[in-house]
């Protein structure tokens, strides 16, 4: 007998689950979360899982809670006898901790690995990794997808004269020359140096910005620091606009003051984190079907191939 799909969410990415499951055309499962006064909390399933295909939808963004809850679900689905347990997880947080970059520290990103598999799920699905390699710190398959497959035929849609896509650090040099090759544009760089975490001390800008309409690519917008003095100085170089697309908007910190008051003219992110305030600089646009039509193929064992832009 064939296995059916279960989608259930945890509790800080269920707005984006409800969309998944419409775009899916099915109910998102049921599921509890009790909390107890001290703050430990226990997860529960409110239907059968057994021999299903279970997909767990939660993005690990700050709290570490929302990281521990999907542990705990994974875990009750094993426990629960599901036949697959699959994490989307749209941003894998702690991602930034890929390695080892200064002595006696944690690679942050290789434990939550561990604890995903140790916790029972066999596959995960998720978008834009900081660093690629962190797909490699998993012993079960990893279907990493890209937002160029949504940032693209946006940026086309605008129909922008002299278009140059920009990368706003050394760091997204990668990332940003593939979204220029497949619209055939220049690429220019923004080399920065940081004085400490958070904070920039220095940049220049390698490329001719003038006259330039520039598109800046990013996988994550925190502070919002490096995206506004890099839209800034561009602007001061005399580029005609600046726009940027970042995947992750976590935007902590006066990120949403220095967006309003920079010379950005818009980001455009996604909703693998939801934003906390409205701005008429930011476009949010969905990544629901992208997941749906994935899990879609997860479960049906088709290609997933189409899904990919570069």
């Amino acid at each position: 007998m064939a296995s059916e799909v279960n989608i259930f969410s945890g509790t800080a990415s269920r707005y984006l689950a409800e969309k998944i499951c419409k775009a899916y055309r099915t109910d998102l499962g049921k599921s509890v979360l009790l909390k107890f006064s001290d703050g430990e909390f226990e997860t529960s399933y409110d239907e059968t899982i057994r021999g299903n295909d279970v997909f767990i939808v939660q993005s690990t963004f700050s709290p570490v809670d929302n990281l521990f809850e999907l542990l705990l679900m994974a875990d009750a689905a094993k426990r629960a006898s599901a036949k697959q347990i699959v994490a989307v997880i749209p941003y894998f947080g702690f991602a930034r901790q890929d390695r080892k970059d200064k002595p006696r520290v944690s690679i942050g990103a290789k434990l939550v690995a561990d604890l995903l598999q140790t916790a029972g799920v066999t596959r995960i699905v998720t978008m834009d990794l900081h660093a690629d390699q962190i797909q490699g710190f998993f012993n079960i398959p990893v279907d990493h997808l890209y937002s160029s497959f949504i940032f693209i035929p946006y940026i086309r849609s605008l129909n922008l004269e002299n278009l140059v896509i920009g990368a706003p650090d050394t760091g997204g040099t990668r990332r940003s020359a593939a979204f220029a090759k497949v619209l055939d544009t220049d690429l220019v760089i923004c080399f920065k140096q940081r004085s400490k975490p958070n904070e920039i001390g220095r940049m220049t800008v390698i490329g001719d910005v003038k006259g330039k309409n520039i598109f800046l690519v990013d996988d994550i917008v925190d502070t919002a620091g490096t995206l506004t003095k890099a839209a800034n100085m561009m602007m001061e170089h005399g580029a005609s606009s600046v726009r940027a697309v970042c995947t992750h908007p976590i935007l902590s910190g006066s990120a949403y003051e220095r967006i309003d008051d920079s010379n950005l003219a818009e980001l455009i992110v996604t909703d693998t984190i939801p934003i906390k305030k409205e701005s008429k600089k930011i476009t949010v646009l969905s990544t629901a079907s992208l997941f749906a039509d994935v899990i879609k193929r997860v479960h049906t064992y088709e290609s997933i191939s189409t899904n990919f832009i570069y």
